[in-house]
């Protein structure tokens, strides 16, 4: 009887494809783009992010599954599909998707920003003699100057098209002559802006035109001997998916490098054109690209929608957008103290980025000055473009502190970006490690040795997400700033694992991927289930990014069948089916899409009656679990406990921006007619505006300092 109950929660139609898992999830940030109620610069925001996010996912996901098949990789994923069936199922959802997206541009953002002021001009509309002429003078001035026209013919080949650049081809043909027609094509340059404003008179609409539109309606300027019989934006995908066999590479930084520059000529995999494109010339384009019918895109509209991130931030249209929110101070670690001082009275819960996240920079720069510290240790996977983490750690090896950083190379797409600072920190005297080998470390950890007057002392700052202050605004994360002697003590082993390999023999509080942090949850999601069979409380909260291990879901769907309540928020991906009859129907799945991209990973055990909280770094993904270093923490003090719970309560209430799985897969925004209506996003940033104006009461003073802005009902 077990063996007839394993084998069914193995069975493939209990899972959900990855990668469609993935599209439903960007189907769903365009959902929000679609949604009148929401500000429409807000809506062109959420435009963009489904731009971007589709992007990615052709550079890294749909580029291994061709690869896969290029190999002849034939193994099934969980969902029963090969790299192949995947691919063809992937094919018309994906562009039925960007079909959406398209229709969501012209029929609903473009005629509302036009009736809110704002003029933007479509592919080849005419333009009045005004603007025409300020448009060519544009060209002329700034654009000309910058280009690099370039023909194909005997003795030039066609050019290396760079990875998401956006281009323009053109047939000419020689005047005067009846020759062939030659291909030519001309870069957009990315360093000038894609949205060029027109002069306009005030009060009177505003007017904007793309800069490939400029470029194309000068085209004749740049090839001065030739007539230009057709010309038409295009844009290829390439391979972006890095390989590097580390155990080969001597230098992994060098590696790294060189391995960046093969990026941008990857395999193409993608083609978008525009919809009218002349047939002769897409030929050409297809033949060079070696680009196969159905992974050309034919766009009706602007290619790459990735530039209405900059109109969304233009200014004067403020009234369209939400008010800003500005992160509220954190009341138990009042300015001009000590974090030292305040971390000895007790641990400090973080909630970003309804909590600023000055206090985790503010921990590395106190650390950086104070005499009394000995070491900084920190991990680093992505950090800003102007971090000031950075520069503490400088500073602090400079101050003659020992600072060790384990700055992760391999971060996608922030590889450059990582050995830049690898580079800094190591000349300002830091003592910089790279990862382990085969691993990704994405933990997120910092660990201060101070000299206090009872002995050495251990401050712990761990987080859910990356010591990056500018996602920290935009990202909802968790931190825990503790002195705990036994978290302490896991730390320095954290390290010195990183740093030297070697691995204590063992754990106090902390749990590590991928040493047993996955069988440290099969084993919390195993209790609950003993204890349903016991009739005892067994309840499962779970909050991640992504849900895929197979692993992880036989346990949960096994639990499920024994009585077990189990509530899940997972923003992305989730492999999960809930409602199957007698497997999950004690499962529910909820994704919020919000204001902030929800990114904390926080897990809820009720082990009957006496509940355990734990964070982290890591989502239920086996790439998480088996082949990056991630850290699991507990969250035991009963005050912060009570604090976590809250926010997992007002999650779960959520029904503005939450979507619910349904048994066929689909999710569906929740029927809020009668209803208190709940948005926990918004209901956070007012709970902390609150907290924190309660914490900047002056004493002896009624007044009370009242943060200028915040997101009002």
């Amino acid at each position: 009887m077990e063996q007839e109950t394993e084998k069914n929660y193995k069975n493939p139609e209990y899972y959900t494809n990855r990668e469609l898992s993935w599209i439903s999830f960007d189907k769903r940030v365009l959902s929000e783009a679609r949604d009148k109620q929401i500000p429409l610069f807000e809506r062109l925001k959420f435009l963009s992010i489904t731009a971007s996010n589709l992007d990615e996912f052709f550079m890294i996901r749909v580029a291994s599954l061709k690869d896969m098949v290029n190999a002849k990789y034939n193994k099934k994923d969980m969902s029963g599909l090969t790299p192949q069936e995947q691919l063809n199922k992937l094919n018309p959802v994906i562009h039925d998707m960007v079909n959406i997206q398209y229709s969501t541009y012209n029929r609903s953002l473009l005629p509302a920003l036009k009736q809110n002021g704002l003029t933007v001009f479509a592919a080849h509309e005419n333009l009045s003699g005004t603007d025409a002429a300020y448009v060519d003078k544009y060209f002329m001035d700034n654009v000309y100057p910058v280009l690099t026209p370039m023909a194909v013919d005997s003795s030039r080949p066609f050019p290396l098209i760079r990875n998401k650049s956006l281009n323009i081809g053109a047939l000419v043909k020689k005047k005067g002559e009846e020759k062939d027609l030659e291909f030519a094509t001309v870069q957009v340059p990315s360093v000038l802006s894609r949205i060029v404003v027109l002069p306009s008179e005030e009060g009177k609409n505003r007017k904007v035109i793309l800069l490939e539109e400029i470029i194309e309606r000068n085209m004749e300027k740049l090839f001065l001997n030739y007539d230009i019989v057709c010309a038409h934006p295009f844009r290829i995908m390439r391979n972006a998916d890095l390989t590097i066999e580390e155990d080969e590479a001597e230098d992994l930084l060098k590696e790294i490098e060189k391995q960046l520059k093969k990026r941008q000529w990857g395999q193409a995999i993608r083609l978008e054109v525009e919809e009218k494109i002349d047939k002769r010339l897409l030929r050409i384009i297809r033949k060079e690209l070696e680009i196969e019918d159905k992974a050309i895109y034919y766009i009706n509209g602007p290619l790459d929608l990735t530039f209405l991130m900059k109109m969304n931030g233009m200014e004067g249209f403020e009234h369209l957008k939400y008010p800003k929110y500005v992160p509220q101070a954190v009341p138990e670690l009042p300015a001009d103290e000590s974090i030292f001082g305040q971390i000895r009275k007790g641990d400090i819960l973080l909630h970003h980025p309804y909590q600023t996240f000055q206090p985790v920079v503010d921990f590395i720069r106190q650390a950086a000055r104070d005499e009394r510290v000995l070491a900084i240790k920190q991990t680093l996977y992505r950090v800003s473009g102007n971090s000031p983490i950075i520069a503490a750690l400088a500073q602090a090896a400079e101050n003659g502190k020992q600072v060790s950083v384990l700055v992760e190379l391999k971060a996608r797409f922030d590889e450059e970006n990582n050995i830049v600072w690898a580079k800094m920190l190591e000349k300002a005297g830091c003592h910089v490690i790279y990862g382990l080998v085969g691993l990704k470390t994405h933990s997120k950890i910092t660990l201060v040795v101070r000299r206090e007057e009872d002995g050495i002392c251990r401050y712990v700052h761990l987080g859910t997400g990356n010591y990056n202050d500018a996602t920290a605004k935009l990202y909802t994360d968790m931190g825990l700033l503790t002195c705990n002697e036994a978290i302490g003590e896991d730390a320095t082993a954290v390290f010195n694992m990183l740093s030297g390999y070697s691995e204590p023999l063992s754990w106090n509080k902390l749990s590590l991927a991928p040493l047993w942090l996955k069988e440290r949850f099969i084993h919390l999601i195993k209790r609950e289930k003993k204890n349903a069979e016991q009739n005892l409380p067994a309840h499962i909260i779970a909050k991640m990014n992504s849900l895929c291990d197979r692993d992880i879901i036989e346990a949960l769907y096994e639990a499920s069948a024994a009585g077990v309540t189990i509530e899940l928020i997972v923003r992305g991906i989730c492999c999960l089916k809930v409602g199957i009859p007698g497997v999950s129907e004690n499962i529910k799945v909820r994704s919020i899409v919000g204001n902030f991209l929800e990114h904390a990973r926080i897990f809820y055990s009720e082990n009957g009656g006496k509940s355990e909280i734990y964070m982290g770094s890591a989502d239920w993904m086996p790439r998480n679990l088996e082949r990056r270093v991630e850290i699991l923490f507990p969250v035991e003090c009963e005050d912060l406990k009570e604090k976590v719970c809250h926010i997992l309560d007002l999650q779960l209430k959520d029904n503005m921006k939450a979507h619910i799985l349904m048994p066929d897969g689909t999710y569906e925004k929740i029927d809020r007619r009668g209803k208190e209506l709940f948005d926990s996003q918004e209901l956070f940033c007012e709970e902390a505006v609150a907290e924190s104006a309660k914490g900047q009461m002056i004493e002896g003073n009624e007044r009370v300092f009242i943060p200028e802005t915040h997101i009002e009902e």
